[in-house]
């Protein structure tokens, strides 16, 4: 996690408070080594910018990493069926490797 790029994405949202990049941005900054925070953000995308398609493939591999099973089951399936419905083959073919992985992974 790198301080200052965290410093500068924050700068940035008070100017923009509501931008799904930065809030994506921080999130992953934030990544595995703040599990906490990041859910916190990936929690606010997921709620406030449910068509930010790029937030459930990183999003759900960071719950299924804190042991989260069953939210991380949902975030995958909701991701996939937001990736269909905005036509984003390339996102889509990802998490849904991704998902596959996961279930392999938990013996689901």
């Amino acid at each position: 996690m790198n301080q200052q790029r965290l410093k500068q994405l924050f700068d940035f949202l008070k100017d923009d408070p509501n931008d799904p990049f930065l809030l994506y941005a921080i999130a992953t900054e934030y990544g595995e080594e703040n599990a906490t925070e990041a859910l916190k953000y990936y929690d606010k995308l997921l709620t406030e910018h449910p068509s930010y398609f790029a937030t459930y493939y990183h999003a759900a591999a960071l719950l299924a990493e804190i042991e989260e099973i069953e939210r991380a089951r949902e975030v995958y399936l909701k991701g996939i069926e937001v990736c269909k419905e905005a036509g984003e083959a390339k996102a889509l073919q990802e998490i849904q490797n991704a998902y596959q992985n996961f279930l392999f992974e938990y013996d689901e």
